[in-house]
């Protein structure tokens, strides 16, 4: 982290490589650093005299501090550099670059200024970036003090260090920087003999820690970012009049800085509560009141109302810088109380400032009637964690000076609020070594800290292995018995191999970085890597099955993954009509009778069928297969969430949508199903598409029901399948037990997916068993068979 403290004296602009920080605009308002032009830049500036225009709107009439003031004009000079450089047809003079750099005030460049000068001004909103990069600068070490902060609070109140358990799951369940914020806490209190042996604080007490703490560093870089692009890029006049202004980027930093004090005012709240428990634990009445006393929060929700209802963007930004520099008191008093109860505990250790520990303060000894008399057994003291003890030390260090601590008194203790704000304060050289400190604890700790897999993975130990194992032998025995041979293919494909194949799913599709000519995407399903093994080796016709990981890079959530194994089984060839067909839907209902998970139904439409249904209700044939895209989603949506994407985002007309909405909820026993779509008058029995359809499926129901196997199928109209590629009959299993794992197995027929790869077309028809839900199927149950041992 770079502090201004830390910076050069002289901040250089415009040179080769030169960024502007939030850091060195912070150390140019301050003072405590001036600008320097880089001389090539400074030669690209024109060297004639500006002829005065008139300010613009967005600089006229600020009532700005000095320190403000002199942020803004490095702000602007830097921008009127970079938009020189970048276009050399933009009119900026070194005579105006001179007066900024000499004085650093807004008032000295404009006017008066050339138009393209005023242009530039009026577009950078510089006076709102200075004031977002003020905040930056000062809100970017404090996000990880707080952190500390609160782990010498929990030191201080005895907590129970479970509240920062925020485990850091695969599948997406859990916010990264919530599980970071634990897990550096955590770390700073490793070895800790006061954390986590009851009679302290409660794990609700620090519960919110993770999620209030993580929040703060999310606003923080969300930030960040965006300044470091505001500062260092150049405008671009082009065909941009002076008239052009930079209500954009402001509106973006007020959006942001908003965000950033939300976070703040909860920071605030969580501060002041774990400082007041912890003076409640001192044992002198008096003091304790004050202590408790010592902070007031009541101003708080006046200072957010206030920032939130500021329709002007720089009286906004203030406000927040304004909101953080009380959140950096809030920080500091926190800080005070927490280091007063420990240094009053006879019972602690106390760090030194080379972070050995000490027998005890001169606070201690006053309070315990002075030096252990000879021959006195010696008392165990407890010793802070090594992180947090380490970070005692060195606030400690700031706050007393290096001197030995007197007797505790609220004087005192104020005064360390005051030097421990000031230690906060960018300006100050220590805060850089406190902001390192406490990275150089938490990364020195990595190998303390548990690791983490990728969101949408997971690992599979000693019991889930001999479930999967369990499971991947009777699929395989299924699908021999049925004559399928076993094969493989790449994990990765050539991209152009995958794409158009997948509709609104090919976002999906996890691409590879070119390592050599070659553009290549992980497998997002075997499906179609199996099409293209058919067209490249010129087969007529195989039954195949293939058990192998795919990828997709999707949202992970409960039962959705990132990479995920598939146990596809397809049938490639010219058969008689719906034969194919019959014996993949009855391999998926024995495998599932077999997998012995309990109650499933598998849904069943035909594309021909679906694609009759659009063109009955109106929707144009281009629509198709998006709209399909939408009706897939029914398993997840109420209709009226489906017919609002449908009507806002796909272009339907309302009365289309109501009329698919009335067709989708046709459901039930198949053959009855079917009976009700061809009964006369149907106007599916008018559509050629629909009754190949209808003519097909009865071949199917009869060959199913003839197999036992019909009850297990809901002919359902709401079935879409969202790929591109089915062309017949679609699927998909759904498990109707307790655990919630949505899909479990899907597929179709696909005559036309091979001849995209050759000039032969091979029909083909086939089925995928997603098994890791079956796993977590599998799992609970064999979770439930262990909790009851007469089972």
């Amino acid at each position: 982290m770079a502090t201004p403290a830390a910076a050069a004296a002289a901040v250089t602009l415009a040179g080769k490589g030169a960024v502007l920080t939030p850091a060195a605009v912070y150390a140019l308002s301050a003072g405590v650093a001036g600008p320097v032009i880089d001389a090539s830049a400074l030669q690209r500036l024109s060297s004639r005299a500006p002829s005065p225009q008139e300010t613009p709107g967005s600089l006229r009439d600020l009532d700005l501090a000095p320190h403000e003031s002199r942020a803004a004009a490095a702000v602007l000079l830097n921008k009127l550099l970079l938009t020189a450089n970048d276009s050399s047809s933009a009119l900026v003079t070194a005579a105006t670059a001179n007066a900024l750099a000499g004085s650093l005030e807004l008032a000295a460049a404009l006017p008066p200024a050339t138009r393209d000068e005023a242009a530039v001004a009026a577009a950078s909103a510089p006076v709102v970036v200075a004031f977002a990069a003020l905040i930056d600068c000062c809100a970017t070490p404090l996000a990880r003090v707080a952190d500390a902060i609160a782990a010498l609070s929990c030191e201080a109140a005895r907590g129970d260090p479970t509240a920062f358990d925020v485990p850091a799951s695969g599948d997406g369940l859990s916010d990264k920087d919530e599980a970071d914020v634990g897990a550096d806490i955590k770390m700073l209190l490793l070895g800790s003999k006061l954390v986590g042996n009851g009679g302290g604080a409660s794990a609700a007490m620090f519960a919110k820690v993770p999620a209030v703490n993580g929040a703060l560093r999310e606003s923080v870089r969300a930030l960040h970012k965006k300044v470091r692009v505001e500062l260092n890029a150049p405008v671009k006049l082009g065909k941009r009049d002076a008239s052009g202004t930079g209500e954009g980027k402001e509106e973006a930093l007020v959006v942001l800085a908003t965000q950033l004090a939300r976070s703040l005012n909860a920071m605030c709240k969580q501060s002041v509560a774990r400082a007041r428990f912890c003076a409640g634990s001192i044992a002198e009445a008096e003091l304790r009141e004050k202590l408790a006393g010592g902070v007031n929060v009541d101003d708080l929700k006046g200072m957010l109302d206030k920032v939130m209802v500021d329709s002007d963007a720089v009286s906004v930004l203030r406000g927040v810088y304004n909101y953080l520099l009380k959140f950096r008191d809030f920080l500091a008093w926190e800080a005070a109380v927490a280091m007063a109860v420990i240094e009053m505990d006879s019972s602690i250790e106390k760090p030194q400032a080379g972070g050995k520990n000490e027998a005890g303060s001169s606070a201690e000894k006053a309070q315990s009637g002075g030096e252990k008399v000879k021959g006195d057994r010696k008392s165990k003291k407890k010793t802070l964690g090594k992180g947090s003890s380490a970070v005692l030390a060195l606030l400690r260090e700031h706050a007393t000076d290096g001197k030995a601590v007197p007797c505790v008194n609220s004087a005192l203790i104020a005064d360390w609020g005051i030097e421990l704000s000031l230690l906060f304060d960018p300006k100050c050289p220590k805060l850089e070594s406190l902001v390192e400190k406490i990275k150089e604890i938490v990364e020195s700790n990595e190998v303390g800290r548990l690791p983490k897999i990728p969101k949408g993975t997971r690992d599979f130990g000693r019991e889930q292995m001999a479930i999967r194992e369990r499971a991947f032998s009777i699929i395989t025995s299924v699908f021999k018995m049925h004559g399928g041979v076993a094969l493989d293919t790449p994990v990765f494909e050539l991209r152009e191999t995958l794409m158009g194949k997948y509709g609104e799913d090919s976002k999906l599709v996890y691409d590879l970085a070119d390592q050599g000519g070659e553009l290549c995407s992980l497998r997002y399903d075997l499906t179609v890597p199996f099409a293209r093994y058919v067209a490249m080796n010129n087969i007529s016709a195989i039954k195949r099955y293939q058990i192998a990981k795919v990828y997709r890079r999707d949202n992970p959530s409960k039962g959705r993954y990132r990479e995920f194994y598939q146990c596809d089984f397809d049938i490639a060839g010219v058969y008689e009509p719906m034969e194919p067909d019959f014996e993949v839907v009855k391999v998926l209902t024995e495998l599932l009778d077999k997998l012995d998970i309990g109650v499933y139904e598998i849904k069943l439409n035909h594309r021909k069928l679906l694609d009759g249904m659009l063109e009955i209700c109106g929707v144009p044939a281009e629509k198709f297969r998006t709209v399909c895209s939408s009706i897939d989603k029914l398993d997840k949506l109420t209709f009226e969430e489906v017919k609002k994407e449908l009507v806002e985002e796909k272009g339907v007309s309302n009365e289309t949508a109501e009329n698919i909405g009335s067709l989708v909820k046709t459901k039930g026993p198949p053959l009855e199903v079917l009976l009700e779509l061809r009964k006369e008058g149907s106007k599916f029995m008018e559509n050629e598409g629909s009754v190949v359809a209808l003519n097909e499926l009865e071949i199917l129901f009869k060959a199913l029901e003839k197999a036992n196997a019909l009850d297990r199928i809901s002919f359902d109209l709401s079935l879409a399948r969202g790929l591109d590629y089915y062309t017949g009959v679609i699927y998909e299993a759904v498990f109707k037990g307790v655990t919630q794992v949505g899909s479990i197995a899907a597929g179709g027929r696909y005559d036309k997916l091979v001849g995209m790869f050759s000039n032969k077309q091979v029909p083909a028809v086939g089925v995928s068993l997603g098994i890791e839900r079956v796993f977590a199927i599998m799992e609970q149950q064999e979770k439930e068979k262990n909790r009851d041992p007469g089972h």
